[in-house]
């Protein structure tokens, strides 16, 4: 069953599937599939508004990139790389992306074929909901007509040190011989930097911890800044002491968003409900920082209090705030998740008029899915009272005292969230505050 020379197509073409099919298709025959017209049509002119793939590459490519399913035929492996979201009032796992395309590649799916999951998913969700779906699409046998695999990714969005050829790729499937198909397969592009699971769903469960791991260590530092504050210390100047011990791990404190680390420990907490055992650790960190939002925007307006209307409990002016960021993390334009808006949101329950910025994120998106307009450009005809640092944009973290006494009103406000001007905070024309 093993292929030689694969024609393989990727289904979804987002932070994951672009950057590994422009990789493939320096080897093999690569069809890039995904359902949004406009992306594709973006991709054939050269455009990934993702940041990831340079307009050269795309230009020199071979991956041939359609949103037609009629191309999805003679394929011999399939890889999945659709986003695993959870819905946004429960929190609990939305498979809804992994249906649609079992679904759509069961219909193409032929005998011998290989289909492959990336996308981030809970233990069994391959074999047991993936794979019935694929043969009621197909009406073939799953394990016995085509096979399962999955790898998980490990794309880390603006990250170009950690790339598709640079990291350790676990794969797994359905038996060993596909295992050793993906493992040939993967192997062409980290020069066989390959790690093989014992089976599927250890790959899926391997997966769903990495980042559940990650998102309870910043847990942890976001408490300890919550404590911090109420010691009136700065953490990240504690940090600074700390991080000089070998081995105190280097987390920093913030707003924890996007599709992976702000998503997945749902998806294994689900895993762990499902079995009867409620997962206490794993749920409190996403308490703690699903709760950073309103906690940071608690200290900002107090913040202010002091140092406008230090007399009143009352503003007896309508203070004027900008955020610089809006993405869920620096220099990537993925609004997907972002916290931001959770800072947003509990910042104008306290009347304040709010401006928004970010250097890269793409205005009709953030309109579309958060109904904020984006200022154009960094200028104001009045200071505001407070500048927040909500996203260490390169642009905002080369940021000086002159840029703050442009923009600022005189003794305001800079909130700094990441810390990325602490460097400025002896300024004697505006205030400073940081985590």
């Amino acid at each position: 069953m093993l292929f030689s020379n694969p024609k393989i197509a990727v289904i979804g073409l987002g932070y994951v599937g672009l950057p590994l099919s422009v990789a493939l298709a320096q080897h093999f025959t690569v069809v890039g599939f995904d359902i949004n017209t406009i992306r594709i049509e973006e991709l054939q002119k050269g455009l990934d508004r993702t940041g990831e793939i340079e307009s050269s590459a795309l230009s020199t490519t071979t991956l041939q990139l359609t949103d037609n399913p009629a191309d999805l035929h003679d394929i011999d492996i399939f890889i999945v790389t659709v986003p695993t979201p959870v819905h946004v009032t429960t929190n609990l796992p939305d498979l809804e992306p992994l249906q649609k395309a079992s679904l759509l590649i069961g219909t193409h799916l032929k005998k011998g074929a290989i289909v492959v999951y990336e996308s981030t998913v809970y233990p069994g969700v391959t074999e047991d909901f993936c794979g019935p779906l694929l043969e009621k699409a197909s009406g073939l046998q799953s394990g016995v007509d085509f096979y399962l695999g999955y790898s998980p990714e490990r794309i880390n969005p603006g990250d170009k040190e950690h790339t598709v050829h640079t990291i350790t790729k676990v794969v797994s499937g359905q038996n060993e011989i596909v295992a050793a198909q993906l493992a040939a397969l993967y192997g062409m592009l980290n020069q066989n930097n390959i790690y093989i699971a014992r089976n599927i769903k250890t790959a899926e469960a391997a997966k769903v911890i990495e980042n559940a791991q990650r998102d309870i260590n910043i847990a942890f530092v976001n408490e300890v800044a919550i404590i911090m504050q109420k010691m009136h210390l700065c953490m990240h100047d504690v940090l600074a002491a700390a991080t000089t011990k070998w081995n105190f791990l280097p987390f920093k404190p913030g707003l924890v968003g996007g599709h992976c680390i702000g998503v997945d420990p749902y998806y294994l907490a689900h895993a762990a409900q499902i079995t009867g055992y409620e997962p206490h650790i794993i749920l409190s960190g996403r308490r703690i920082n699903e709760s950073m939002g309103e906690f940071i925007a608690s200290i900002i307006y107090q913040k202010l209090q002091e140092i406008f209307f230090p007399s009143n409990t009352v503003s007896p002016i309508r203070l004027r705030l900008l955020i610089l960021g809006l993405t869920f993390k620096e220099n990537i334009p993925d609004l997907r998740n972002t916290k931001v808006i959770d800072l947003i949101n509990a910042l104008k329950k306290y009347n304040i008029d709010i401006a928004v910025h970010d250097a890269l994120a793409d205005v009709t998106e953030a309109k579309q899915f958060y109904n904020i307009d984006l200022l154009p450009q960094l200028q104001s005809q009045e200071p505001y009272h407070a500048i927040v640092g909500a996203v260490a944009h390169k642009d905002y973290c080369e940021f000086t005292n002159q840029h703050f006494n442009k923009l600022l009103q005189a003794k305001g406000l800079v909130a700094d969230i990441q810390g990325m001007w602490h460097h400025l905070n002896n300024s004697s024309t505006f205030h400073y505050w940081t985590l």
